[in-house]
């Protein structure tokens, strides 16, 4: 056989099965298994996980990098506080359950920050997404070196940013539409966009979002422009946009309505599974959302307090946050669901795909109660 002919079938033997970590996944026509793939040793303050919402979250190589986050070690109910960690992870798939390879502490907590994960680097970059101020503008850089993780802030933005949407394409990181420091030094509602240069480490507002001003929206790139949807602020949104780099505009694209159903994005996460379709799973539920706004804004005293009782003292099943697995086609235009994730709705979640894999770590499971629990999706054939 000769070496032309060798390296032919070599790429198409590769092409059949999929790169290690390409982002390509065959799920609509096959089926999604789930399975518990274990759950993250405590923080090294603590005496064990209760689990976190808002990780920071990425894969390089053959490893998946979680940590940070949020929880409430006391419960929400009985006046418990908030706590951001700053414990790392560095987990690798062994026989179908993620083990903790290294675990290290950061020098600050870190929590609802945007994650991005550049291949050709090998690194994870995390922006913004801390609750002491001095940090909530750094951009965290993390690699591995002889299964180690490697931290350092590589670089500072303009303005503090958190619980955004991010991506990265040809050297540079788009983020925003989240919140986003204003002029007295707090983190707020904001439609910004901005565009941040890995090499000159230079920062750029673009045309803004031309939804209301809102938080935790989600989206990816396809079809090469940058899809960005729902998210939330004292109400709920279901509207999507997208950008297009080349003439810096944003254009109006399908609302989240699945089945004649709006479903609310706000806490979920997604994942790009071919080059027109993301993944999106999570999501607190519209109208409850929108309910829940208005009476913990509105209501006095004691119909205060019984409210509250009453919500956050539910099961998480009766929140109806959204378990369905949806997919956007970005070809299409379109939203369908393909069934529904066989354990709690997660938001904020941690969502991920390696080795034609899909990943959910932790998340928040009803307000102010985290899952410890992380789940594995094997993709079978129907």
């Amino acid at each position: 056989m000769s070496k032309k002919v060798f390296y032919l079938f070599f790429f198409l033997l590769l092409s059949s099965f999929g790169f290690a970590n390409q982002k390509t996944l065959s799920i609509e026509k096959n089926r999604l298994v789930w399975d518990y793939a274990g759950s993250l040793p405590a923080q090294k303050e603590f005496d064990k996980n209760i689990g976190t919402a808002g990780l920071l979250q990425g894969v390089i190589e053959n490893y998946i990098i979680v940590g940070g986050g949020a929880n409430f070690p006391e419960p929400l109910e009985k006046g418990g506080k908030k706590v951001t960690h700053k414990d790392l992870y560095l987990l690798k798939d062994i026989n179908g359950k993620l083990k903790t390879i290294d675990q290290i502490q950061l020098d600050y907590p870190i929590g609802y920050g945007v994650s991005v994960s550049v291949e050709e680097e090998n690194a994870i970059y995390y922006l913004g997404g801390s609750p002491d101020s001095e940090h909530m503008r750094d951009v965290l850089k993390i690699t591995l070196k002889n299964e180690k993780l490697k931290t350092e802030i590589y670089a500072k933005l303009p303005l503090g940013f958190e619980n955004g949407v991010a991506q990265y394409k040809d050297g540079k990181i788009y983020y925003g539409v989240g919140k986003i420091e204003n002029s007295e030094g707090k983190n707020v509602n904001s439609n910004k966009f901005y565009v941040f240069d890995l090499k000159t480490k230079e920062t750029k507002e673009l045309e803004p979002f031309p939804g209301e001003a809102r938080q935790q929206t989600v989206g990816q790139i396809l079809n090469n422009k940058f899809y960005v949807f729902s998210g939330g602020s004292n109400v709920s949104y279901i509207d999507g946009y997208t950008y297009n780099f080349k003439t810096n505009t944003w254009n109006k694209v399908a609302d989240v309505i699945v089945d004649n159903e709006k479903i609310l994005l706000l806490g979920a996460n997604s994942i790009k599974i071919d080059n027109d379709k993301m993944l999106v799973i999570g999501g607190f539920n519209y109208d409850l959302w929108n309910e829940a706004n208005d009476k913990l804004s509105n209501l006095k005293d004691d119909e205060l307090k019984n409210y509250k009782t009453a919500y956050f003292g539910a099961e998480p099943s009766w929140y109806n946050w959204n378990k369905k697995i949806l997919i956007f086609d970005a070809t299409r235009n379109s939203w369908k669901s393909i069934g529904e994730v066989p354990f709690d709705a997660p938001c904020g979640a941690a969502l991920l795909i390696m080795n034609s894999n899909i990943y959910s770590i932790n998340g928040e499971i009803k307000p102010g109660v985290r899952t410890e629990r992380m789940y594995k999706a094997y993709i079978i054939s129907k």
